[in-house]
């Protein structure tokens, strides 16, 4: 072993002091020549000595830093080789120049020199790592193996001439890949298993096959476990809850939760299709988390109608399913406490406002009149929030302005803002949706909302409410609010232009009691009958001047048919009542043999209207909702802003020909 020489240097402060003595030997041979002398041998020798020393340990210093260059080298070079990750040198055209023993390892190829890295690992595509200006690693997959491959740029200079090489340093990380997948795979996921209806249903069976219908459902939960390896446990008669992992719910959602599918083909004799809705939670920090959230998704797929199946995380929804539409429930308990709970809250406010959503249409206009009516009874300051009226409501609107009931019943969006307090009620008729309300920024002031909804659940919805009446199955919010009335009969008496206004927002919704009507429809239309709805005069809101009717008639010659059975078209006027217009049209294709479904967009004000209507069979709420839309399985609708109607169009295409292609 080489011994480390000392490399303690002079100081600057040797050669000052032996300048010194030499100035001073100077001095004294001018005063004695014997003394000087003595003092300037001395100098000469403390010079020539340092000189030799400084000599010695420069050579020594250069000598050790020579060997110590050629150890790093050394070393350097069985560092390299011995790498314990592979290592390869290769030229700016991708052949390679060198490369260490676990490169040849992981290769297997005898030649590897000069041989292009592109006919060696296929994937690697050099070429555009090189282009991309990104961090300088790729990710490639190599004999069932998966690498990252990280490279830097080296510059080599011999003989005047300059290089450029790249180094590829391969880390392997497949073992990696598989504990991250495998503790992917094993996330605990919570799902929530709620039969719909199950009462209405086996009601509608006859008493004896009735526990068949609960055996069977236990039978096919029962194979979801061992199909899953999850835990399946029976919490009520119709409630169940499911503990298995991301594996299980892989499985489930590739094959789009056909277990929805298997759970509606159990027919023993019962009228009403048995089905299911589904809340997973998945992603959460805890059991507990993934189980609320399982529970915010399942209240969510009861709200859109059940029948589906809806995965939850922190920040987005996966929806499944929702091929069925909502079963009516015979029982009246739910407008009953409701109507109470209306009663109480409105005798405790002070100030009510009243609104439905944007472009309100005659369920809207009618429901909010029918809110106005019972809270009028109750002796309460009351007002509708309206800014623009359009053709749909102008005629209603305009009967409401000539009575004299009805004075200062409207009220603009400012001067709502204006006086509303957080103690003012207000009461959100026909929409559930924030955005989509006459004024949100109500429901911002204002501590006290109640929401009166028909339509299906979207993940936007008004939160903290006081009230909250949202029943999908029921035809329109004019039959949610007549209900209502109904039960507060002995304080609440309501005008003959409301029972009009409400008969005609039930027959707006139900295409004249053709679509989605059940016996409760017809109970409270007769109950509005009751309370003078006039018959024709409701006939008389629905009437269209000839511009229209001839927009519409354009609408629907140039219809182009998908698959011999859905509907699409677009108007090309801009007509003020196109969102009617285009209702109307949709409406009217359906009357076409064979069709099953229609979709017409109209434009104004520079917004895309879409109207989309179905026999039942295919869902126009999920298409909506895609489109930032939503409804019903039968009727549903969206707005597009931003956007020519061409662009519209052909996305309502794309939307639609994915749904077929998915169905089959």
């Amino acid at each position: 072993m080489r011994n480390k020489p000392n490399f303690k240097i002079n100081m600057p402060e040797i050669n000052v002091y032996i300048l010194i003595i030499g100035i001073t030997s100077l001095i004294l041979l001018f005063y004695n020549l014997y003394v000087g002398s003595l003092f300037f041998f001395v100098f000469i020798y403390i010079a020539f000595h340092n000189w030799r020393v400084s000599n010695f340990r420069k050579k020594e210093w250069n000598k050790y830093i020579e060997n110590l260059s050629l150890d790093i080298d050394e070393t350097t070079k069985k560092a390299i080789m011995n790498l314990p990750i592979p290592l390869c040198i290769l030229e700016f055209d991708g052949n390679i120049s060198w490369y260490n023993n676990k490169f040849y390892d992981m290769t297997g190829s005898p030649d590897l020199l000069g041989e292009n890295i592109d006919n060696i690992i296929k994937n690697l595509n050099l070429r555009k790592v090189l282009n991309e200006n990104k961090e300088m690693y790729t990710d490639v997959s190599y004999k069932d193996k998966e690498y990252t491959v990280v490279y830097n740029v080296i510059k080599n200079e011999q003989n005047k001439q300059v290089k450029y090489l790249m180094m590829l340093y391969w880390i392997d990380k497949t073992e990696y890949l598989a504990i991250t997948q495998k503790y992917e795979e094993e996330k605990n996921i919570i799902m929530l298993i709620q039969v719909d209806g199950y009462d209405e249903v086996l009601k509608s069976t006859s008493e004896e096959k009735r526990p068949l219908i609960s055996v069977e459902l236990e039978r096919i939960l029962s194979g979801l476990e061992l199909d899953l390896q999850a835990a399946v446990k029976r919490t009520a008669k119709d409630k169940y809850i499911v503990i298995t992992n991301q594996k299980g719910l892989s499985k489930l959602q590739e094959n789009k939760f056909t277990i929805l599918d298997t759970i509606r083909d159990i027919d023993y004799g019962n009228t009403l299709p048995v089905t299911i809705s589904i809340g997973v939670g998945r992603d959460g920090e805890s059991i507990y988390e993934n189980i609320q959230l399982a529970t915010g998704a399942l209240d969510l797929a009861l709200g859109r109608g059940g029948d589906q199946a809806i995965v939850k995380t922190k920040d987005k929804f996966e929806f499944y399913g929702g091929k069925s539409k909502a079963v009516e429930k015979t029982t009246k308990v739910k407008s009953r406490l409701i109507g109470h709970a209306l009663k109480e809250i409105v005798s405790q406010s002070k100030m009510i406002y009243v609104m439905g959503h944007k472009y309100p249409d005659l369920d809207a206009i009618g429901a909010a009149v029918g809110i106005y009516d019972i809270c009028k009874s109750l002796k309460k300051e009351t007002h509708i929030v309206l800014d623009q009226v359009n053709e749909s409501i102008d005629e209603f609107v305009s009967r409401l302005n000539k009575c004299e009931y009805y004075n200062d019943l409207f009220i603009s969006k400012e001067e709502a803002i204006k006086n509303c307090t957080k103690d003012t009620l207000v009461v959100v008729v026909d929409t559930h949706r924030p955005s989509y309300t006459e004024c949100e920024e109500l429901l911002k002031i204002s501590k006290k909302v109640a929401v009166i909804d028909h339509h299906r659940k979207g993940v936007e919805s008004i939160q903290d409410t006081v009230l909250a009446f949202h029943e999908i199955y029921v035809s329109s919010t004019c039959e949610m609010v007549t209900e209502v009335v109904q039960y507060l009969e002995d304080d609440v008496k309501i005008n003959k232009l409301t029972a009009e206004g409400l008969l005609a927002g039930i027959s707006l919704d139900t295409k004249f009691f053709a679509f989605k009507t059940g016996v409760r429809t017809f109970e409270a239309a007769s109950y509005l009958k009751k309370a003078g709805a006039d018959t024709t005069e409701v006939k008389k809101l629905f009437r269209t001047n000839v511009e229209d009717f001839k927009a519409k008639a354009e609408i629907i010659s140039n219809t182009h048919i998908i698959d011999s059975r859905i509907c699409i078209s677009y108007s090309k006027k801009h007509t003020e009542n196109i969102n009617v217009v285009i209702a109307q049209a949709a409406d009217e294709l359906l009357t076409v043999k064979n069709i099953e479904a229609s979709f017409i967009l109209g434009e104004k004000n520079g917004t895309v209207f879409i109207s989309a209507r179905s026999l039942g069979k295919i869902n126009v709420h999920v298409l909506m909702e895609k489109l930032g839309g939503g409804g019903h399985i039968d009727i549903a609708g969206a707005q597009l802003k931003g956007v020519s109607i061409e662009e519209a169009y052909r996305k309502v295409k794309q939307i639609i020909e994915q749904y077929l292609k998915e169905e089959d």
